[in-house]
C-alpha cells in the first residue's frame, strides 16, 4: 500500500482502484487557515509586549536568478525564531494558455521558454509527452542522444547553483557580516579537504565563494560555459534547443562530436571531486561550529521523482508499460514519505497527484467547486483512479487578485502527492536510487546503490579515482541539500560517461539502432500523452490532450511549483514555507536593525528556487510580456515593516 490519504486501495494483483462504497471519494473538507498575527491585533500586542523583537521581514527577490519569488515572514529576534511564513510567486506563467489550439509539436519549442535557465528539460519533457500521444519511440540512438543533452545540462546546472546562487551565502562578505565569529574561526580553521581544493584555510575557501571576484565563483562560471558547449554540439543551440523534435533529435552524430563532448565530459570527473570536497568542509565546518546549523531549513524529507535517463533499448513510450521503462532509467523513479522508498511505480506516482488552487491566484475548475461533479477523466490510460484535480483534469484559470495571508496569496498551485507536501531536486534522484539498489534498475559501470547511500567511481583524471560516496543524512536540511547537489556532479558526470560509451558502440554497429529519429504522422483523433522527466531542481511533467491534430489541453508541473507551493486546503505549508518556519536564527546581530535573514535565505536558496524570469500573457489582440532582470548578486537584503 503506497497512498494512506487518496481512497485508493489495492488487490492481490496489485491493481489499482477507488475505495468502494464511497459516494464522493475524492471530497475533501477545507481546512481554515489560521488567522495571520499581522491580522490579529491582539495576539501582536501580546507579543511586542512580551519582548520587541516581534516584526514582519519580507525578501523580495529571494532568488539570484529569475527573481519572481517572495517570502513573507514574521519574526521574533528576541527568541531566534520564525513564526509566520508565506511563499509568493509574483508572475503568472501563462504557457498552459498560450499552448492551447496549437500543433503539439510547438508545445516543445514554446514550453522550452518556460525557463531561461533549464529550457533543455522542458523540450525533452515535451518530446516525451508528444510521442505518447503519437504512439511513436526514438530508436536508440536517438535515446542516447537525449540522454546525452540531459546529462551535460546537469553539468551546467550544478555548479550554476553550488557557485553562483547558494554558494555566496557561505561568502566572506555573507559570513563577515553577519556572524564574524564564525569568519574569525574560518581563519585558523585548516580545511579538511585541502588536498583536493587547494584551500589550506576555510576562511580562504570562503573568500572564493565571493560573488564576481572569488576564485570558485569564477570557475563556476568557466565550466557552465564547458558544459553548454558540449550541449550544442547535439542541441544547436542552449537554452531552447532546436533539435529535439518527436521520435528522438532533428541532428546527426558522429564520432568526432562524440569526442568533442567527451572532452568535455572527462573535465568534470576532477571538477566533481574539487567541488565535493568544498562542500564537504563547509557543511562539516559549521556544524561544528554550532550544530544548530543541522537545523537550517529542516523538514520531513518528503520528496518525488518522476526518473529519468531512459535505457534506449527499454523506453517505448507508451503509458500501459512505464512501469517497466521508468525503472530501468539511470535515476529510476521513486517518491520518498518520512525518509523511506514507497514506490517505485510511474503509474502509482502520476496517480498520486494533484493540485489546490485555494490559495493561488486561479479559480476551480472543478465544477462549482469541492467534489467531482464534473471532471473528464476518472482514470488514466491503464486503468487507474485519477483524482478531479489531477493535471489531466486540470484547466488554468487565472483570477487576479488582492493578496489575502489568509486567502490568496500566491501565483503558485498546491501540488501534493497522496495529499502530502513533497520536495524535489538533484537529491531526491539519488536518493531513489540509492534505496532502489540494484533491483530492476538498468545498473551502471561507474555506479552502485547500497540502500543507504550512493557510491561512484569514476576513471581516474589527474586527481586520485578514490571511491566517492553520498550517504542519506540522519537530518533533512539546507545544508544536506546542498551537499547532494554537490555529489551530483559526479553523479550526472558518471551517467554521461555510460552514454557516451554506449554512443560509441552504436555508430559503430549501426543499422537501425543507430538513427536519430522516427518517422511519424500527427494523428487526428483524441489523444493523452504525458512526459515525466525532471529538471536541475527536481521534478517535471508535461500533461498533453489533443484532438483533431491540435492540443486542447497542456499542464506543466515544475519543481519550484511543488517546493513554492502555499499552503494547501488541509492547512499544510508548501516546503519553503515549512522550512523556514523551522530554521533557528542563528546569525550575530546586535539590533534588530541589524538582521539580514541570512539563515532564512540560505534554508531557501538550499532547494534552488528557479522562478520564471519573463511571463507573457496572451489576449485576442496582443501579447503582454513582464520581465524580471535581477542582479547577478541577488537580493540586496530584507525588507522590514
Amino acid at each position: 500500500m503506497c497512498f494512506k490519504n487518496l481512497p485508493i486501495e489495492f488487490d492481490a494483483q496489485g491493481n489499482a482502484t477507488l475505495k468502494r462504497n464511497v459516494a464522493d471519494p475524492y471530497h475533501y473538507v477545507e481546512t481554515p487557515a489560521p488567522t495571520p498575527i499581522e491580522d490579529d491585533p491582539e495576539r501582536m500586542r501580546q507579543l511586542v509586549e512580551r519582548n520587541g523583537g516581534v516584526r514582519r521581514v519580507d525578501f523580495d527577490p529571494v532568488t539570484r536568478v529569475a527573481g519572481a519569488l517572495a517570502f513573507h515572514t514574521v519574526v521574533d529576534l528576541d527568541q531566534r525564531e520564525v513564526l509566520e511564513t508565506a511563499s509568493m510567486a509574483t508572475l503568472f506563467r501563462g504557457y498552459e494558455v498560450i499552448l492551447k489550439g496549437r500543433d503539439p509539436r510547438d508545445a516543445i519549442f514554446i514550453s522550452s521558454r518556460a525557463c531561461g535557465v533549464c529550457g533543455g528539460v522542458h523540450a525533452t519533457c515535451s518530446a516525451l509527452a508528444v510521442e505518447m500521444a503519437f504512439d511513436i519511440s526514438p530508436p536508440p540512438m536517438g535515446v542516447v542522444a537525449r540522454n546525452l543533452l540531459l546529462s551535460v545540462e546537469y553539468l551546467y546546472d550544478n555548479p550554476i547553483h553550488l557557485g553562483l546562487l547558494a554558494g555566496p551565502d557561505f561568502s566572506e562578505p555573507a559570513v563577515r557580516e553577519t556572524n564574524p565569529e564564525i569568519w574569525e574561526r574560518a581563519e585558523r580553521t585548516r580545511a579538511p579537504g585541502r588536498a583536493l581544493h587547494g584551500y589550506e584555510f576555510m576562511s580562504q575557501l570562503m573568500t572564493d565563494l565571493t560573488p564576481l571576484t572569488g576564485k570558485i565563483y569564477l570557475e563556476c562560471l568557466h565550466m557552465t560555459r564547458v558544459a553548454r558547449e558540449a550541449y550544442v554540439l547535439i542541441g544547436g543551440k542552449y537554452p531552447h534547443p532546436q533539435t529535439v523534435v518527436p521520435g528522438g533529435v532533428s541532428t546527426t552524430i558522429d564520432t568526432s562530436d562524440l569526442n568533442e563532448i567527451m572532452m568535455r565530459v572527462v573535465r568534470f570527473f576532477d571538477y566533481g571531486r574539487k567541488v565535493m570536497a568544498i562542500w564537504n568542509d563547509l557543511i562539516d565546518f559549521f556544524y561544528e561550529v554550532n550544530p544548530k546549523y543541522r537545523d537550517v531549513g529542516t523538514r520531513p524529507a518528503n520528496m518525488i521523482e518522476p526518473g529519468q535517463w531512459d535505457d534506449p533499448f527499454a523506453y517505448d513510450a507508451r503509458f500501459k508499460s512505464a512501469d517497466d521503462w521508468g525503472r530501468q532509467r539511470w535515476a529510476p523513479p521513486g517518491v520518498i514519505v518520512d525518509g523511506e522508498l514507497v514506490t517505485t511505480s510511474l503509474h502509482m506516482l502520476n496517480a498520486g497527484v494533484e493540485e489546490f488552487v485555494e490559495h493561488s491566484f486561479y479559480e476551480e475548475w472543478t465544477g462549482n467547486g469541492h467534489g467531482n461533479d464534473y471532471y473528464k477523466f476518472p482514470t488514466d490510460p491503464a486503468g487507474n483512479p485519477l483524482s478531479p484535480y489531477h493535471p489531466w483534469n486540470k484547466e488554468t484559470i487565472p483570477k487576479p487578485q488582492g493578496t489575502s495571508w489568509k486567502e490568496k496569496y500566491s501565483w503558485s498551485t498546491a501540488p501534493r502527492w497522496d495529499r502530502l507536501a513533497m520536495e524535489t531536486g538533484a537529491y531526491s534522484r539519488i536518493w531513489a536510487l540509492a534505496q532502489s539498489g540494484d533491483k530492476d534498475w538498468r545498473g551502471s559501470n561507474y555506479i552502485h546503490p547500497t540502500g543507504h547511500s550512493l557510491q561512484i567511481h569514476l576513471p581516474k583524471a589527474e586527481l586520485p579515482n578514490d571511491l566517492i560516496e553520498w550517504h542519506i543524512p540522519e537530518t533533512w536540511g539546507a545544508f544536506e541539500r546542498n551537499r547532494a547537489r554537490a555529489h551530483c556532479i559526479l553523479y550526472n558526470a558518471a551517467i554521461a560517461y555510460d552514454n557516451l560509451l554506449l554512443a560509441y558502440d552504436l555508430l559503430r554497429k549501426g543499422g537501425p539502432d543507430a538513427k536519430m529519429s522516427t518517422p511519424y504522422k500527427v494523428p487526428k483523433d483524441f489523444r493523452m500523452g504525458v512526459g515525466l522527466w525532471g529538471a536541475g531542481r527536481g521534478y517535471l511533467t508535461h500533461h498533453l490532450e489533443m484532438d483533431k491534430g491540435v492540443i486542447e489541453n497542456y499542464q506543466i508541473l515544475t519543481p519550484s511549483t511543488w517546493m513554492a507551493s502555499p499552503r494547501d486546503p488541509f492547512g499544510n505549508p508548501g516546503p519553503y514555507e515549512e522550512a523556514v518556519a523551522a530554521t533557528p536564527l542563528l546569525e550575530n546581530y546586535e539590533k534588530p536593525e541589524d538582521f539580514k535573514g541570512i539563515d532564512i535565505l540560505r534554508a531557501i536558496r538550499s532547494f534552488d528556487p528557479c522562478m520564471p524570469c519573463t511571463t507573457h500573457i496572451h489576449t485576442d489582440d496582443r501579447t503582454i510580456s513582464r520581465e524580471i532582470i535581477t542582479c547577478a548578486c541577488g537580493s540586496e537584503g530584507p525588507h522590514e515593516h
